[in-house]
């Protein structure tokens, strides 16, 4: 793994450990690092932390770790409903602001969220964004899942 990307999980690894346990296999833990500067025009930079295989997790589009290293860092507005998809935001550790608008303009609602919180989204033109507002690392544990047909 490059040395920026291993960086970032020796970063991480203060926090908390990411071990994966899947049934029937052995235990594992980063398998690969995305960095993504800027995260849907959002400010700073994002990583994205996978654990599981491509087409392990049922159903699933993504199961990995978002990582907003500094304060500021943000994963930008998007959403999910043109792909049909549901999306759980679990905080892992650290603290930031969601924030939630229905279609292109104005932001809706807005929440402080910390460790413990989870956030969910779906449906057509809903969009939501997050923003690191601490001084430590925010690590999200990420889910999107496809609707049913």
């Amino acid at each position: 793994m490059e040395k920026d990307k291993q960086q970032v999980i020796d970063e991480v690894s203060k926090y908390i450990d990411i071990t994966l346990t899947p049934f029937g296999k052995p235990q594992r833990t980063v398998i690969d690092v995305e960095k993504r500067d800027p995260m849907y025009g959002g400010n700073g930079v994002v990583y994205m932390l996978s654990v599981f295989e491509k087409g392990e997790l049922v159903n699933n589009r993504i199961g990995t770790y978002m990582v907003l290293l500094n304060k500021g860092d943000q994963a930008g507005f998007h959403e999910h409903g043109a792909k049909k998809e549901q999306e759980l935001y679990v905080i892992v550790h650290g603290q930031g602001e969601y924030m939630e608008r229905v279609g292109l303009e104005n932001i809706t609602r807005r929440f402080d969220l910390k460790k413990g919180n989870l956030t969910s989204i779906q449906g057509d033109d809903n969009y939501h964004s997050i923003i690191n507002t601490g001084d430590e690392p925010l690590i999200i544990f990420v889910v999107t899942t496809y609707e049913k047909n």
